[in-house]
């Protein structure tokens, strides 16, 4: 019973915005590998090997993700270079954080638009590479066939979003942000040597599954810094229950990251012609749409 009151902490205020960054797993450009989740979860991971703070690589990672829920890949570097300068291009990244975290509890909000100091960068872990190229594996249960909607997402991206999703849910619980936050990203260093056979392997695995999921986990924290490594460690110790606040924050952000996964390919899968062009505007506004729209009418394509 005490589960289930605390999961009605839940804020379904921030529904809209959780939707809006699930998409970060499928936006791509040109100039980058990968699409912005993975790239989070890279850049993350690069400045806590510099030895950045975990609440400053939070508060970085979560204003990045904010920004590209309306801007995608440009940035103020992007945007420089194309000439804006350099003001209004931090403005425009500025302004854009600021609506996106309108729906947040105060205090963090305050904390994310704070004025955040650059990050030192290094060399990614290895792990960092291998979690974005496994793909996760769609919904299993013992029994049943796979179910993989494509394209799969990688654990790379789910750990961003987990992360992501963490911090902005903590304050329902009270919890430490930067625990969840580290937590999240460290959760799945399994998979960097164990292919994803989702619930239905990891039951044929028996008794074998809990020490295999441990050396593979131990073979990913050989990877860090002695420092890194005992801080990740003892984030890591929220995952096994939802009886603490972070715990509580974690798992509510996991399950969420993995429904809301599911719903968005659901939705794309079951979206009408109607609804891109009336409440999308595909084409939109502009001086040539009486013509395009009379070019779609002939052509049997207007809703």
């Amino acid at each position: 019973m005490r589960s289930e009151q605390e999961g009605g902490l839940a804020p379904p205020a921030l529904m809209p915005l959780l939707r809006g960054l699930e998409d970060l797993k499928r936006i791509r450009s040109a100039h980058l590998a990968g699409s912005i989740a993975e790239r989070l979860f890279a850049n993350a991971w690069s400045a806590l090997v510099a030895g950045a703070y975990p609440a400053e690589v939070a508060r970085h990672t979560i204003r990045q993700a904010l920004a590209a829920t309306v801007l995608g890949d440009l940035d103020a570097d992007v945007l420089r270079t194309a000439g804006v300068p350099d003001e209004p291009a931090r403005a425009i990244v500025q302004s854009t954080v600021e609506a996106a975290s309108a729906p947040l509890a105060p205090d963090l909000r305050a904390w994310l638009l704070d004025t955040a100091t650059p990050l030192p960068a290094a060399d990614p872990p290895r792990f960092v590479a291998r979690l974005a190229a496994q793909p996760r594996a769609g919904a299993t249960a013992p029994g049943r066939g796979r179910l993989i909607l494509d394209p799969p997402e990688s654990h790379a991206e789910h750990c961003a979003l987990v992360a992501t999703f963490g911090v902005l849910l903590a304050p329902s619980w009270g919890a430490q942000p930067e625990t969840v936050f580290l937590a999240a990203l460290a959760h799945h260093f399994h998979n960097a040597l164990l292919p994803d056979s989702g619930f239905a392997g990891e039951m044929a695995l028996g008794d074998w599954l809990a020490p295999a999921m441990a050396r593979a986990t131990a073979l990913a924290l050989d990877e860090l810094p002695p420092g890194l490594r005992a801080a990740t460690e003892s984030a890591c110790r929220i995952l096994p229950d939802a009886t603490t606040p972070e715990g509580r924050a974690f798992h509510a952000a996991d399950t969420l990251d993995r429904v809301l996964q599911v719903e968005s390919q659901l939705r794309a899968a079951g979206t009408s012609m109607g609804f891109v062009l009336r409440e999308m505007e595909l084409v939109h506004a502009g001086p040539v749409k009486p013509f395009q729209d009379a070019v779609l009418a002939r052509m049997g394509l207007a809703a």
